[in-house]
């Protein structure tokens, strides 16, 4: 895992650090990020860079980590559109009329949302997360680009799903074209569960019973399940359309990893958060 992640690390300006997958770099039409702990100017369990807007972490730094990203990938600072994320299953197209809000009535706009999609030029569609799996697509036949964020409710809820279903109706991209990343999040191995999370993804009708099988494993020592976040996130994306081939992976654990990433399960939810974000060039 850590040889697969250095190959992935980015660095930009002012000491930021960033990770790019190969596929999703390999496109000239889009860039995009996913921050690491590296860079920034907080301190504390925020340490150091937290460009998070809805944590508890001091608001000039926040402003000053989203400037220094904003520096890194060179956009305004205010074309990184982060939306305040509730598991939730609401996902919101960014267009031209959005952009033309003030920033409050964004902020309106962008409250309680889990999923943000667009095919504007320069604006960087992005999700925080510390743990939950966030999930970047591109679809070249319509140049949309789309970040999700999915925690295993938002999973359960199948956002993932649902953001590709969105995308296609509304832009008319072809999902045997879209290329999808699953960024930094929670592995199997780290995601313990009570026997009531169990129950609700078995509930959910998003997936068969054998599915739900191959995404549960019981810990040998004490007995507990573990659900495999990352597989019932590619299983939503390929019975959208979206090909086997086409999917790319991290596979890089943000509990193992804390001293890279942000994991509210090992630090608590008063922590910092990664941004995982994609845009048009």
């Amino acid at each position: 895992m850590m040889k697969k992640m250095q190959t992935m690390i980015r660095p930009l300006k002012n000491n930021l650090e960033v990770l790019q997958f190969p596929g999703l770099a390999g496109n000239c039409n889009i860039s995009h990020f996913i921050t690491t702990r590296q860079g920034g100017v907080s301190t504390g369990a925020y340490a150091r860079m937290n460009p998070g807007l809805y944590t508890d972490d001091c608001p000039d730094s926040i402003r000053k980590n989203r400037e220094i990203l904003a520096e890194g990938i060179q956009l305004p600072v205010q074309n990184i559109i982060t939306p305040h994320q509730t598991h939730q299953d609401r996902i919101i197209h960014i267009d031209s009329a959005f952009m033309e809000l003030t920033e409050t009535q964004q902020k309106q706009q962008l409250d309680s949302v889990d999923a943000l999609f667009t095919s504007l030029p320069q604006v960087c569609v992005s999700v925080s997360t510390a743990d939950c799996v966030p999930i970047l697509l591109y679809a070249p036949d319509t140049k949309t680009v789309a970040a999700i964020h999915a925690g295993w409710r938002g999973t359960v809820l199948q956002i993932a799903a649902k953001t590709v279903r969105q995308m296609s109706r509304e832009t008319g991209c072809n999902p045997e074209l879209i290329q999808a990343a699953i960024g930094p999040s929670i592995s199997q191995e780290a995601f313990e569960v009570g026997e009531e999370v169990v129950e609700v993804f078995r509930q959910s009708g998003a997936w068969t019973a054998e599915e739900i099988s191959s995404l549960c494993w019981k810990h040998p020592k004490t007995g507990k399940t573990h659900i495999d976040l990352w597989k019932a996130n590619e299983l939503q994306l390929q019975a959208e359309g979206i090909l086997p081939r086409q999917i790319e992976n991290a596979r890089i654990c943000t509990y193992q990893h804390a001293d890279r990433f942000f994991s509210a399960r090992r630090e608590g939810i008063h922590s910092g958060r990664i941004l995982s974000g994609i845009f048009i060039l």
